[in-house]
């Protein structure tokens, strides 16, 4: 899952957003001088990640895909889906989605001095640029997609990833409609941050 999906499954604690992001920039290597919160919270973001690549839906999605973008179909699923989530928003969450975007915001932050440095640059562009209104559309979701394809440091086809999405749009919807409440009751069921 992208950065969104994290942060719904976070806690409304500046620890637990800082966890549940710290899987995507080295988690594990920094957790022996963070406090029982947040790692508790990291572990759930990579209870999240577990459930959600090795998921039959997610997997079935990548046929969605062209030949040459299946390889990275992953890391276009995740930033896909969290475009789903702003879209179906309501659905899966009582609060206004602006209201939690400033809320996740206000508490990631709170702990920019003690995240790693790669962290402390992305969550500030992330806050800065807002990127979450970026994903609001598929135009957005591709450009997020090309960036991340300039990113990879091999040559690749991974850029024009949108048109594939644009293309299945519908039956990738239907995917992550299945899969998001599996992975609610999943998290929930784990419990990892109960009583942090």
């Amino acid at each position: 899952m992208n950065y969104l999906a994290h942060l719904y499954f976070a806690q409304p604690t500046a620890d637990s957003h800082f966890g549940n992001l710290l899987g995507d920039f080295g988690g594990r290597r920094y957790a022996q001088h963070l406090p029982s919160s947040v790692k508790s919270a990291l572990e759930n973001h990579y209870l999240v990640d577990k459930f959600t690549d090795s998921h039959y839906l997610v997997k079935s999605a990548k046929q969605y895909f062209s030949p040459e973008r299946k390889r990275f179909a992953g890391v276009a699923i995740d930033v896909l889906f969290d475009h789903f989530l702003i879209r179906h928003w309501q659905h899966f969450n009582k609060l206004p989605l602006n209201d939690f975007k400033h809320s996740s915001y206000a508490l990631l932050n709170d702990r920019i001095a003690v995240m790693p440095p790669r962290m402390q640059h992305v969550v500030t562009s992330m806050i800065t640029n807002d990127w979450f209104k970026e994903y609001e559309t598929i135009e957005g979701v591709g450009l997020a997609l090309d960036n991340i394809a300039k990113r990879i440091r091999f040559t690749n086809n991974f850029a024009g990833t949108a048109d594939d999405i644009t293309q299945n749009y519908h039956e990738l919807e239907t995917v992550f409609l299945a899969f998001f409440p599996e992975l609610i009751e999943h998290v929930k069921e784990s419990g990892l941050e109960r009583g942090c």
